[in-house]
């Protein structure tokens, strides 16, 4: 098994490529810290390792955040580790985790106000434009909330804590939606 690698804008995340499915098309996981994990053996696993703060899961790939350690020191055991777990047969997700997940859910929050046509617009938007080519650099980007103009979105995977972050959302993604729905006015990080 071959597992490449790539450098993601954030430099306390990597990109790893098992060259197989990891959560399905169009799935991701996202694994903050290590208590989340309990549902996901290959996040549990990656969280055994001294250094790894956070583990998401996309449909091809895992994105993993360090801590204290340096690169060259976690990435060989992180490659280890994800080649041993693959090799094994073990699931990624739990049996019962994955059966959730696949039961339709939307990564986006629900939404029900006034504005829900404005809303559904720029999950779209978001699904079509900005997920794909965020995943690419190992991250997600979901809609959390709408409130008086201002979109609120949840940055996950490399995208949590990226010093470019601020740039993605105000200069790329607040200028899309903008673009095609004028009833946004700016776009916030959602805590």
């Amino acid at each position: 098994m071959f597992i490449q690698t790539e450098a993601t804008p954030n430099p306390a995340t990597l990109k790893f490529l098992p060259g197989r499915d990891v959560v399905g098309a169009g799935s991701v996981v996202d694994f903050p810290q290590a208590g989340a994990a309990q549902s996901a053996p290959l996040a549990a696993r990656l969280f055994e390792i001294e250094g790894v703060a956070g583990v998401f899961l996309g449909s091809d790939f895992i994105s993993v955040t360090k801590g204290a350690v340096e690169w060259p020191q976690l990435k060989p055991i992180v490659l280890g580790a994800i080649m041993e777990h693959f090799m094994s047969g073990a699931p990624v997700m739990a049996e019962d985790a994955a059966e959730q997940r696949g039961a339709g859910e939307s990564a986006h929050a629900d939404y029900d106000g006034a504005e829900s046509e404005i809303v559904d617009q720029i999950k779209e938007i978001l699904d079509t434009r900005v997920r794909p080519a965020v995943a690419q650099d190992g991250g997600d980007i979901t809609f959390d909330r709408f409130e008086s103009g201002v979109v609120f979105l949840h940055m996950r995977g490399a995208c949590a804590g990226c010093p470019s972050s601020t740039i993605t959302l105000q200069s790329g993604i607040e200028n899309l939606l903008k673009h095609y729905i004028p009833e946004v006015v700016r776009v916030e990080q959602a805590f």
